[in-house]
């Protein structure tokens, strides 16, 4: 019988985020697959580190994290054979996911490769906007307004797009993308009162008005709370 493939949303940084179903399922699961730079833990290990006893088998799935992510394809179809071989043997696999599994998560790489052979379950986690908004003490949306998520990577007009059809928004996956984003804010009237919010519920988290970001200094990790859309509009 096979084993069950787990996603586990562990937060977007905070091990206190963590929901009692993911630190149950850490404890327990005898195998353990988290993304990770070619180096080191990785920030899904260090996340979830306290609540992992000792003596897991535990696969990292090495990526170069480069623009274009050349390697990604590669990574994940060795990781999901690596797993695929545990769960054949009956062992039960849960995947480490930043903020939630199936949103942006890595974990949809390995989903794709291996619920047509392996039952899965999905644990829900804190998504960053989430963690974002209750940091900042800004409401995404209320009522019947709308809500945008927008990747940073999209083309600058496909951003204008979507922005301008939304009451408010989350730009995601800031980065090097900051000063494309900064154009489409400025151009749209919309850049005011927007939010960069870096590193959430994790060391050096930083939250503060846009016209005061460091577009040498962004990290990946980071978000735009763009508000709500002016009435006059």
């Amino acid at each position: 019988m096979s084993g069950i493939l787990y996603g586990i949303g562990i937060g977007p940084g905070d091990p206190d985020l963590l929901t009692l179903k993911a630190s149950r399922l850490l404890a327990e699961l005898p195998v353990l697959a988290w993304p990770a730079p070619e180096e080191g833990p990785g920030l899904a290990r260090t996340i979830a580190a306290a609540h992992i006893p000792e003596g897991r088998v535990e696969i990292p799935i090495r990526l170069s994290f480069r623009p274009g992510r050349d390697d990604t394809d590669a990574a994940y179809g060795a990781a999901a054979a690596s797993i695929a071989a545990h769960l054949d043997q009956g062992r039960d696999v849960g995947v480490l996911c930043e903020g939630d599994p199936l949103f942006f998560g890595s974990f949809i790489h390995l989903l794709s490769r291996l619920d047509s052979r392996h039952p899965v379950t999905v644990v829900p986690g804190v998504a960053s906007p989430m963690a974002a908004a209750a940091a900042a003490g800004r409401p995404l949306a209320s009522l019947d307004e709308s809500l945008a998520i927008i990747p940073a990577t999209r083309p600058e007009e496909t951003i204008a797009t979507l922005l301008d059809a939304a009451d408010s928004a989350v730009i995601m996956k800031i980065g090097r993308h900051l000063p494309k984003i900064r154009r489409v804010l400025d151009r749209l009237g919309r850049s005011g009162d927007a939010l960069l919010a870096e590193r959430i519920g994790q060391p050096g988290q930083r939250i503060g008005p846009l016209d005061r970001a460091d577009p040498d200094h962004t990290p990946y990790f980071s978000l735009i709370l763009v508000g709500r859309r002016s009435p006059a509009r």
